[in-house]
């Protein structure tokens, strides 16, 4: 028998808003940043999570993973790792900390943290990757871990097992592809909006190079621009290779429909994010009003709830799980079989610090084990901030490749982890003298 008998946390941030990285209509100047997670065993064992934020804040989520760490902290390893759907409701359901969502915000996305370090550990001591983890785990194991509360309306334990075993032949195959082909991606590091464009017109010619079949544009700043800068990639990249366009929830309902619109000279592929991902209404309503351009959604939907709702509505045509949104692997499993019900194809969003090696386990064992199909699915990628994990996402030729160390992918380098720990880590002293210095010079 093994305790956890600690839970060490740690506020990582990156200095991208030096450089516009990540920057959009609304995440006008973002610091992507790493609320981080160790859990440690008495013997030795470790799991490592993260929770992605865009800087200031990234302290808060930080603290409450401590708080909820309250309540793993002494338990017994063994009875967590063995019933991964138990340890999961235990913080999601706590009936304290719960006052603080339920179910979203920075209370969901502290528990998310806990319960992938939680599938860290469980992985690592399987010696396998995540997604191999999952795809190889019983069909009636894999519905256990989920939390079926408040979606049983539209997805039965019984049916998900249904949809389980209807991936299962053929399963080994895929396995196999995957190892050696991998999964597409598509790329966003030509569009964002801070760039010059010089640097989209350089960043859309290297992504064609490098493979890849879809990049992605943010959008939502001045129309004029927006239409000046999908001209310029579509240049680039020709007819062939797909533009999505992404407004950060940026407009009103109206707004959308007619700004997407005018961009429908361009052939974007896809809306994302066009108005609150809360307004599931308006996601319908906007769906109807610029098909047959798509619309996709769910990198800051909340819960496995609003996607059901999103799913039922018929508001989106593209679901985009995120990894450190929702409360962890147990409920992107929900998600991806509540988009296996309703025949919706997954493309979850990456980027960030950590998003692509977290993510991607999903989307190779929605191919594996769930869904079974790729079609014009793909995972996001940015090729930034790779570096500092100890086993950091690979994608070449325009494909993820298959993830072959065990665990989530989450674990940072220990010197990435002293150098950026904000604010006193040496990186941002270094930056904070190398300010002071330049307003000496100014003065």
């Amino acid at each position: 028998m093994s305790k956890l008998i600690s839970i060490d946390t740690h506020d990582v941030r990156f200095p991208t808003s030096r450089t516009l990285d990540g920057s959009d209509a609304v995440n006008v100047d973002p610091d992507y940043s790493a609320a981080y997670v160790t859990i440690s065993t008495d013997t030795g064992e470790t799991g490592h999570s993260l929770v992605f934020t865009g800087g200031r804040g990234n302290e808060i989520v930080t603290r409450a993973m401590q708080s909820y760490g309250a309540v793993l902290h002494g338990r017994d390893a063994d009875e967590l790792l063995n019933d991964l759907g138990a340890a999961s409701r235990l913080l999601v359901h706590d009936s304290q900390l719960r006052w603080l969502g339920p179910e979203k915000g920075v209370a969901h996305m502290a528990c998310g943290g806990l319960v992938n370090a939680l599938w860290d550990l469980r992985a690592r001591r399987a010696a396998k990757p995540l997604w191999l983890l999952l795809a190889e785990m019983p069909p009636e194991d894999i519905v256990r871990t989920v939390d079926f509360t408040h979606i049983r309306n539209v997805l039965t334990p019984e049916e998900a097992v249904e949809i389980l075993y209807r991936a299962e032949p053929g399963k080994a195959a895929r396995i196999d592809e995957l190892r050696q082909h991998g999964y597409p991606a598509y790329t966003t590091a030509p569009g964002w909006l801070g760039y010059s464009d010089e640097k989209l017109v350089r960043l859309c010619r290297e992504a064609v190079a490098e493979g890849f079949r879809m990049i992605k544009l943010k959008v939502g700043g001045e129309l004029a621009a927006d239409r000046r800068r999908m001209k310029l990639a579509r240049d680039v990249v020709g007819p062939d290779v797909k533009i999505g366009i992404d407004a950060n929830q940026r407009w009103e309902v109206d707004e959308a429909i007619t700004w997407v619109n005018t961009l429908g000279d361009f052939d974007p592929w896809w809306i994302e994010e066009p108005t609150s991902t809360d307004d599931i209404l308006g996601h319908r309503q906007i769906r109807r009003g610029v098909s047959p351009i798509r619309v996709a959604t769910g990198e800051a939907v909340a819960n496995r709830i609003v996607f059901k709702q999103l799913l039922q509505a018929e508001a989106i045509d593209v679901m985009q799980i995120d990894a450190t949104r929702v409360a962890g692997v147990n409920e992107n499993i929900a998600n991806l079989l509540l988009a296996a019900k309703f025949g919706v194809p997954v493309c979850p969003h990456a980027g960030g610090v950590g998003l692509c090696e977290l993510v991607q386990h999903f989307s190779f064992f929605d191919y594996a084990a769930v869904s079974g199909v790729i079609g014009d699915r793909m995972i996001e990628y940015v090729g930034h901030l790779h570096e500092h994990f100890v086993a950091p996402a690979v994608v070449r030729d325009g494909r993820y490749r298959a993830p072959g160390t065990a665990g989530i992918g989450a674990e940072m380098l220990p010197e990435s982890l002293n150098t950026w720990s904000y604010p006193d880590g040496p990186g941002w002293r270094e930056l904070d003298d190398q300010t002071t210095q330049s307003t000496k010079d100014r003065d």
